[in-house]
């Protein structure tokens, strides 16, 4: 499913257009962006928990050469998908 399908099946299952399912959809992507931003978790009780977690530098491979190359670390999104969500898939 693509963003447009799932803003097509919001407006159809709360009853409203596509133009406010889009605009809640961008909200709601938004406010999980800058919770994570502030290094803070967004728990949806039975849906799962979006949080960051911090990869740490390590050494990689070019492809092509073969060659060391450092990677370096970063902060990255996490999701954990709650139990009912987990029992339902």
């Amino acid at each position: 499913m693509n963003k447009a399908e799932l803003i097509e099946k919001l407006s159809k299952d709360a009853g409203i257009t596509k133009t406010q399912a889009n605009a809640t959809l961008d909200s709601f992507v938004e406010a999980v962006t800058k919770t994570l931003k502030k290094g803070d978790k967004v728990t949806l009780v039975g849906f799962g928990t979006f949080s960051v977690t911090k990869r740490a530098a390590r050494n990689g491979r070019n492809p092509q050469t073969g060659a060391v190359i450092k990677i370096k670390a970063k902060k990255v999104a996490r999701f954990k998908a709650g139990k009912e969500l987990s029992s339902k898939i």
